[in-house]
């Protein structure tokens, strides 16, 4: 049979968890409850000031650097757990002269609790207000202050953002003369969503290589430093004198410069202002602009695919830098579609052209402005031997068209060569009056004085083409060559051409000039009044040579003669490329006759800037008079008359100055 379900006893109480079967309380509860009381009241009133001194010593266990709170430590616990610390000091280096390496006024590290359960340390955010930090390269080759030694390995750490207010960051490296000082903040404006943090604005200045500069831009978060591989973007402006730079690309560990990947735009008055910033020897140029891609991985250098432009001059290609031997070894091929002429003047020392329309800094208008009032001529400008010893070079330039004013040139191609202080140019060649001017020259820097070798060849310059502006040249033809073998010292071209040894001969063969020219060279007055009046016409050329032999900077003739059908020129004299004087003797021996034929040397003087032609009057009488006339019609007859009648005999043409 069933039972029926029976109701508990009246009276009997129900059982509670702090409340033993007897009806009395049990303890734990109380004791639990009073223990969780009592630990929230010493998290709110504990002085977290006591962890100041293990905190402090377990920084200098790991970093072998004193580490010190001068002010308040404080938590918040929670999930995420907030360290705060006031006037925090980290000491530098023993080998450095600055006790401290790195200050904050205040510092607040964030820390997720869960992942710091299970071994690992993750800080979501560092948040730091007016941190100074100094980086200070290591002597006699020792690592820079932010070296630590090796890592033991330890607890994994995680980095996420770091937010600076009113920093400090000096870089310092006493070798290299670099003293870096800007202020840096953190750019929240600019903050991405999803992005680890935002990027720092830094502005400031200090010396590069000894040279005062400024700089101002926008890095990455420095916390992107914690991985050496990752990329660190940059976006800086500097300025160092006259020479500005933008640098914008990626760097991978920039503390050691390593490897980086950057878009460089460089703008200067002059590129030999480049020498004391970047140690790369450049000769004098005018201001110039230029953009490309500047890489580097270890220790070679490119600056890829620039473009731009030097005084008016265009100018493009790839430079590489090796700075792994015992010089930097500097590899470029540059072109140019049109190179002006007088841009190159840098390279022997002299100013660009400074008139209306040219590009020239202001130290090229004065040095040109005082060699405008200068007796000389040639560049004396010494070069600077210790550039020309810095580094090795293969540098090769083609241009596809050369202006120059006074010059028929149509385009260069050079090859220079520079190893141990001696320089090689293998070839120089230009293009000159549908010919070529080759150049092999050697200069060797190794000692005090440079010791120069050149030789010149000249080859198929069309006589038409070299004045092509002359009314009278418009109807020569002929070709000319040569040969030029010089070797001299002296750290100028001015002392390199005044201490020459060697020759110099040029030649033309068959051709044909401007019969009004032979006859004002004779001053035939009658044949050259009828042709000034009537039509000129050409005669043939037989050949034309002067061969001279140089010794300690004077260029004595050996043989000197233009010979044609109509006139033979011979000279005599020398040339003094020291003293820079003309003393040449022209005499025109007309092989026809003529009853106005007046007869007087023609003798070539002065200087290389302000040559003289003058005949000797005194022997002219009143055909003299009757010549000055003539030379006020016709400029040319002053230039280049002589005063010889009678029939010359033909020159000897069968030699090689002929040819």
């Amino acid at each position: 049979m069933d039972r029926e379900p029976t109701s508990a006893p009246r009276g009997r109480r129900r059982s509670w968890p702090w409340r033993r079967n007897d009806g009395r309380l049990r303890r734990w509860p109380f004791v639990l409850g009073a223990l969780v009381l009592a630990l929230l009241i010493v998290i709110l009133v504990f002085d977290w000031n006591w962890f100041k001194g293990p905190v402090e010593r377990a920084v200098q266990a790991k970093t072998g650097r004193a580490f010190h709170i001068d002010g308040n430590l404080d938590v918040d616990l929670g999930r995420t757990i907030t360290l705060r610390g006031e006037r925090l000091r980290f000491a530098n280096a023993d080998w450095s002269k600055q006790p401290q390496m790195a200050s904050a006024q205040r510092a607040e590290i964030d820390l997720a609790l869960w992942p710091l359960l299970r071994g690992k340390l993750r800080i979501p955010e560092i948040r730091l207000t007016q941190p100074n930090l100094l980086l200070e390269t290591g002597p006699n080759g020792q690592p820079g202050n932010w070296n630590f030694g090796s890592s033991d390995g330890g607890t994994q750490v995680v980095l996420g953002r770091l937010l600076v207010q009113q920093g400090r960051l000096r870089f310092q490296d006493v070798p290299g003369r670099t003293d870096i000082d800007v202020s840096v903040d953190s750019l929240t404006s600019q903050r991405r969503r999803g992005a680890a943090a935002p990027p720092i604005a830094v502005a400031g200045d200090g010396r590069w290589r000894g040279n005062p500069f400024t700089l101002k831009g926008s890095t990455a978060s420095p916390l992107e430093l914690s991985e050496s591989d990752h990329p660190f973007k940059i976006d800086l402006r500097g300025s160092a004198g006259s020479t500005r730079a933008h640098m914008r690309g990626t760097l991978t560990n920039p503390f050691q410069l390593r490897v980086f990947d950057l878009q460089l735009s460089l703008v200067g008055t002059d590129m030999q202002h480049l020498y004391p910033l970047l140690g790369i020897a450049m000769p004098s140029t005018p201001p110039y602009q230029l953009d490309g891609r500047l890489k580097r991985n270890g220790e070679i250098w490119r600056y890829e695919d620039f473009n731009g432009r030097a005084g008016d001059s265009d100018l493009a290609g790839t430079v590489q830098i090796d700075s792994a031997g015992q010089r930097p070894f500097l590899h470029a091929d540059l072109r140019s579609r049109r190179l002006d002429f007088d841009d190159l003047g840098g390279f022997v020392g002299a100013p660009p052209r400074t008139g209306a329309g040219e590009t020239a800094n202001d130290e090229q208008k004065a040095q040109a402005a005082k060699l405008a009032v200068s007796a000389k001529l040639l560049p004396s400008t010494p070069y600077d031997l210790g550039k020309l010893r810095a580094m090795d070079a293969d540098v090769r330039w083609k241009a596809q068209r050369i202006n120059a004013q006074t010059l028929p040139l149509d385009a260069m191609d050079a090859h220079l060569k520079l190893n141990d202080g001696v320089l090689l140019l293998q070839p120089l060649d230009f293009g000159v009056a549908g010919g070529n001017i080759r150049s092999d020259i050697r200069m060797d820097a190794r000692k005090s004085t440079i010791a120069t070798r050149a030789q010149i060849s000249v080859r198929g310059m069309q006589l038409g083409k070299l004045f092509p502006d002359g009314q009278l040249a418009k109807e020569a033809s002929g070709a000319i060559g040569g040969e030029i073998a010089l070797a001299g010292t002296g750290n100028s071209i001015a002392q390199m051409l005044g201490s020459a040894d060697g020759s110099v001969a040029i030649g033309m063969g068959k051709g044909h000039v401007s019969n009004l020219v032979m006859e004002l060279a004779g001053l035939d007055i009658a044949e050259s009044l009828k042709f000034l009046v009537t039509k000129d016409r050409q005669i043939p050329v037989r050949c034309a040579f002067g061969d001279f032999a140089v010794r300690d900077g004077v260029m004595d003739a050996r043989a000197l003669a233009f010979d044609t059908t109509d006139t033979l020129l011979v000279g005599s004299g020398n040339i003094d490329l020291g003293d820079e004087k003309l003393d040449l003797l022209l005499k025109a021996r007309p092989k026809d006759h003529s009853i106005l034929s007046l007869r007087s040397p023609l003798r070539v003087a002065g200087t290389f800037k302000d040559p003289t032609f003058r005949p000797d009057f005194k022997a002219l009488g009143m055909r003299g008079a009757v010549a000055l006339a003539l030379g006020a019609i016709a400029p040319p007859a002053a230039l280049l008359a002589t005063f010889e009648t009678g029939p010359g005999k033909d020159v000897d043409c069968v030699g090689h100055h002929a040819k």
